[in-house]
């Protein structure tokens, strides 16, 4: 901390060293519970992310990507336990940044260690293959390092996504320059810092944070990066991939939601209703992945209705550091905005309005809303097509399995989706038609790191997590060795 209390990392990680912004300059990180500035964190801009493009492409070519790979899986095991012992300052720092209750910031950091513990163990099992396609040729497959990969993180959850990239990354040899959200920018610096202690040689992990316009625009762009991997808005998604593609670069994308949740009148309605209401409004409604859309067939429909409102209502929306804190603030004043201009849709629309839609009583100050529940939304409109990223509900009727399908695949997003129900065939039977890379029954958003993440049309492109995710940080070469003896013939001797 500085003389005046501001929390300052006043420098760039690059090649292994704390290096000063070519600039000079420092981002003014917000604290979103006060409004006020809270930190000064270095601000990189081309030149800076061009050095640490040349750290990274060092770093690969020396001994990092040769390393045994039990050995490389140890180092990232290293820095899981490292995030464990200090999960309590990362957690404090990352709420300072993005306002989510610390209590829900330390789930995050044990989150965080168990996703690079289970790469640790992925680091020595990504293997090539024979394939016996002739009995005189011996061809088999290597999986090799992409090469240097370029992370460009969000805001919602930094140092947990930040892992979700680092992890299989690092387990495949691969280097990183890392751009952290310039909403958020201070906590993965403490991460480099652990990356450091944890015997990660320099250059293999260089963290620049950045404006996006300047250094996550560099880093797309840079010849010197073989693969971009980018959590945000598919909006961001499109300019990354435009400009990674004078190098041909690998996209892997995770972008926004509008996920469909969907309970049947045979359903149990009392679970159904309270993963509804954990699954709409955590972490301030601030997730890709939550349930922003809950569809209700119209036997139990008003019931519900009501029901979901009233558990919104005791929803506590308070200080981040608050153990009595269910929900925390916006992570911006820009965010806020959103969500209450989404709001102020829904009542233009005619929607009825069933609890939230304003400011939490004695919150003057910070980037609160009150946990807001609209019903009888109109299908068509923009509060129920559109992401809101804040603690806004759209519930709706519906009268047939198959109008609900197509309700449910009606937007531009196929994140994330779910189904109560007791009915065993239905369940098979509309999870295979619901667009989405994620779908769930009786239960929602199950994410691990076991688990394949990702979405259709414009909510990305590849998959995060388990030993797929592998496939997205290697390349596979191919290898034929001819074992036949003698001269083959000269076809070109007539």
């Amino acid at each position: 901390m500085s003389d005046d209390g501001l929390f300052v990392r006043d420098r760039l990680y690059i090649g292994g060293e704390w290096v000063l912004p070519h600039s000079g300059r420092v981002i003014q990180s917000i604290d979103p519970a006060t409004e006020t500035v809270w930190a000064h964190v270095a601000e990189a801009d081309e030149a800076d992310i061009d050095a640490a493009v040349k750290a990274a492409r060092d770093a690969l070519s020396g001994p990092w990507s040769r390393m045994d790979p039990t050995k490389r899986g140890a180092i990232l095991y290293k820095l899981a336990q490292l995030i464990t012992a200090n999960a309590r300052q990362l957690a404090e720092i990352e709420s300072r940044d993005n306002g989510k209750p610390v209590r829900d910031t330390l789930g995050e950091m044990q989150r965080a260690a168990d996703w690079l513990t289970f790469f640790a163990g992925a680091a020595d099992k990504v293997n090539g293959a024979q394939i016996p396609f002739k009995t005189d040729m011996l061809a088999y497959t290597r999986r090799e390092p992409v090469g240097v990969v370029g992370a460009i993180l969000p805001w919602n959850s930094p140092i947990l996504l930040c892992c979700w990239k680092l992890g299989p990354a690092l387990a495949a040899g691969n280097t990183m320059v890392i751009k952290p959200a310039e909403q958020t920018p201070a906590s993965i610096l403490e991460i480099a810092r652990l990356a450091e202690e944890a015997g990660v040689p320099p250059g293999v992990v260089n963290v620049c944070p950045g404006y996006g316009k300047i250094a996550g625009q560099a880093l797309a762009s840079h010849p010197g990066v073989n693969k971009i991997s980018f959590t945000g808005h598919h909006g961001t998604a499109i300019r990354i991939m435009k400009s990674a593609a004078d190098n041909l670069k690998r996209c892997t994308f995770e972008c926004g939601g509008k996920s469909p949740y969907i309970v049947f009148a045979d359903a149990d309605i009392d679970r159904a209703l309270s993963v509804a209401v954990h699954s709409a409004f955590r972490s301030t409604g601030q997730s890709c992945s939550l349930a922003s859309r809950v569809f209700v067939e119209r036997p139990v429909y008003e019931k519900f209705a009501a029901a979901i409102a009233e558990r919104a209502a005791r929803i506590r929306v308070g200080a981040p550091s608050d153990r009595r804190t269910h929900i925390g603030p916006h992570t911006s004043a820009e965010q806020l905005a959103k969500t209450q201009s989404y709001i102020q849709l829904g009542i233009e629309s005619g929607a009825r309005l069933m609890t939230g839609g304003g400011r939490p009583e004695g919150l003057d100050v910070g980037y609160y809303v009150q946990p807001t529940v609209f019903s009888d939304v109109d299908p068509s409109t923009r509060l129920a097509r559109e992401e809101v990223f804040g603690p806004v509900l759209a519930v709706m009727p519906f009268d047939s399995e198959e109008e609900v399908v197509g309700l449910a695949n009606s937007t531009d997003y196929g994140l994330v989706g779910g189904l109560f129900t007791s009915d065993l065939s239905r369940a098979h039977r509309v999870a295979a038609r619901i667009e989405c890379g994620l779908v769930s029954v009786n239960t929602f958003r199950p994410v691990h790191w076991m688990l394949p993440y990702g979405g259709y049309k414009l909510s990305g492109i590849g998959r995060e997590n388990s030993m797929q995710v592998m496939d997205q940080f290697t390349e596979t070469k191919t290898i034929v060795v001819d074992l036949s003896t003698g001269v083959p013939e000269d076809p070109f001797a007539n």
